[in-house]
């Protein structure tokens, strides 16, 4: 049965919005996360590994919850189910990408960047959204403004979230989980520094206090 989208929050504060350049570095990487304590991931379709990488750890490391970022097209949420991922998040909202998701069976967490969007999103079902992105939209102040019109709304803020404005965001009631890059750095993976990437992963649980 799919997963609701919404109760990816329940596994932690933070969702790591990860780049595979090397598909042999996708394992060990999710395996790293996991020993942290973070199990959700999601893998973005922004290299040409990208599906490879999200079938091993599917494969590889059953316990994670993989997911596939970065969905733009209906043959992205094919390829993407049949990488064997449990979840997809894309940058924007279209309702030719909702439906595909429907199709496949891939539950979506759609990006939106202002009201018109939110509502779109909500004529299709969503009421768990990604802004994105987040900072460059209004950050915080956004989603506050948010809250009045959309009290049955919540999100997962992407973009320009890093350790030291991730508190900030999930302290807002909207904000179940964010979405950041700076669990996974890509001198991290480069280098094959896996503690590295299992310390920052741990770091995260004390974000929302």
């Amino acid at each position: 049965m799919p997963i609701e989208t919404a109760s990816l929050a329940a596994h932690g504060p933070v969702i790591p919005v990860i780049v595979i350049q090397r598909l042999e570095d996708a394992v060990p990487m999710a395996e790293a996360l996991l020993a942290g304590g973070v199990k959700v991931l999601e893998v973005t379709l922004r290299t040409p590994v990208a599906l490879a990488a999200m079938e091993a750890i599917a494969r590889a490391v059953p316990q994670a919850i993989v997911g596939a970022g970065t969905l733009r097209t209906v043959d992205d949420v094919r390829a993407a189910r049949d990488a064997g991922c449990q979840f997809g998040v894309s940058p924007g909202f279209t309702e030719s990408l909702a439906e595909a998701c429907r199709v496949h069976g891939l539950p979506l967490l759609p990006g939106v960047s202002t009201a018109s969007e939110v509502m779109q999103a909500n004529d299709a079902g969503y009421r768990f959204l990604k802004l994105f992105p987040a900072v460059a939209v209004g950050g915080v102040q956004l989603l506050k403004a948010l809250a009045g019109p959309f009290a049955d709304v919540s999100f997962c803020p992407t973009g320009g979230i890093t350790p030291d404005n991730a508190a900030q965001f999930l302290a807002l009631p909207n904000v179940r989980v964010c979405g950041g890059s700076w669990l996974t750095p890509a001198d991290a993976i480069e280098q094959g520094d896996w503690a590295r990437i299992t310390e920052l992963a741990r770091a995260c649980t004390a974000l929302r206090a």
